[in-house]
């Protein structure tokens, strides 16, 4: 028997069964990946019928309630009246009255007890509801116009890696793959073009602002909050502003104030994502390096979420085929000795057999 843990979502299509750990218990799902996926939707759907079933249950029992509240008024109100009529006396009509008390007394408290067991149905069903929270954010100013060159490549030689003589233009809100194996230099490629190596030989110029999100992300200082580090890269924008788009990024009120030293491996992430999406001039190219390396599944989604909103050019040096597709690539590039197009197909077939792409890997050196 092997055991296998992994964010891999292609490795975990290979696998016979999925444990899921989550809320302090696991649960088996047959299959890999896609059929994990399958079964969560299924359940997912199930319980939010059950859902709409209880808080039709809890709205039911209210207005019975309601209802049966008022009636008793109104026979109060007419059981008072008559004995003022009938003029019974006093201990007849004090029997009656108890009565009808009691009667009333004991069906408000069936109803009751029927509403308050409709709503534990109620929160019994809500907690079968995955809430998973997800990054929204609204991005306008990073838009580029298609016609507009945003980077150039001619005849690169970076300082390290194997490429020798890369050329690339990037026109408009492209969205580029940069893949190949590990040491061919995609990072140094990335790292010439954001100015911080200079090239052997050629030249490589952007044309637009950009932010880079580096492996090791270590662009927040890590003693200042996360409010504070968002706004050292957008001087000039309010206060109120940075505070609401962080909300978006699912740091919201106190948690905008935590130190960004104190951060866990994937609110780190999240944090530099934001604090280079929102910073000013806004980004018309975002380059990312490896970004999914350090990411769980909810990660990886939140990041496309986010990815969704952005309306400027991307570039992407990464591994991982299933992100890159959820992120709409639309130019691929393999990074050897030049930089050649290629398609999602034959990066998949490359990464299944001895290629290039698959060999052991050599750590970019910087």
């Amino acid at each position: 028997m092997l055991v296998v843990v992994s964010h891999d979502r292609e490795l975990l299509e290979r696998v016979d069964r999925i444990a899921e750990l989550r809320s302090g218990s696991v649960s088996w799902y047959g299959g890999g990946w896609s059929a994990y996926q399958e079964a969560l939707a299924t359940e997912q759907e199930a319980a939010g019928r059950t859902l709409r079933a209880a808080d039709a249950d809890v709205r039911r029992q209210k207005r019975e309630l309601a209802e049966a509240q008022v009636k008793n008024a109104r026979r109060e109100r007419h059981d008072k009246k008559l004995n003022a009529q009938r003029k019974a006396p006093r201990i007849v009509a004090g029997e009656r009255k108890r009565s009808a008390q009691e009667s009333a007394g004991k069906l408000r408290v069936l109803q009751e007890e029927r509403l308050s067991e409709a709503r534990e149905r109620r929160e019994e069903a809500a907690d079968a509801i995955r809430e998973d929270a997800e990054i929204r954010v609204n991005l306008p100013r990073t838009a580029v116009p298609a016609g507009r060159t945003v980077l150039t490549l001619r005849a690169v030689r970076p300082r390290y890696g194997r490429l020798r003589e890369g050329n690339l233009d990037v026109r408009g809100p492209e969205r580029v793959a940069l893949v190949g194996r590990n040491g061919s230099g995609k990072t140094t490629l990335l790292r010439t073009l954001t100015g911080a190596l200079a090239p052997l030989s050629g030249e490589a110029r952007t044309f637009v602002p950009l932010r880079f999100l580096p492996q090791r992300l270590d662009v927040l200082d890590p003693e200042l909050s996360i409010a504070a580090n968002a706004a050292r890269l957008a001087p000039g924008v309010t206060d109120n502003h940075i505070r609401s788009q962080l909300a978006r990024f699912l740091f919201k009120g106190a948690r905008a104030e935590q130190p960004a030293g104190t951060l866990s491996g994937g609110e780190r992430f999240r944090a530099t994502l934001a604090a280079l999406l929102l910073a000013a001039p806004a980004p018309q190219l975002l380059m990312l390096d490896e970004p999914t390396n350090s990411l769980d599944v909810g990660g990886v989604r939140q990041l496309t979420g986010a990815l969704e909103s952005y309306e400027g050019a991307l570039l992407v040096a990464s591994h991982d085929v299933p992100f890159l597709e959820s992120v709409g690539i639309t130019r691929w590039l393999v990074v050897g000795d030049e930089l050649r197009e290629t398609s999602a197909d034959e990066v998949r077939q490359a990464l299944e057999e001895p290629s290039e792409m698959a060999e052991p890997p050599e750590a970019d050196t910087l």
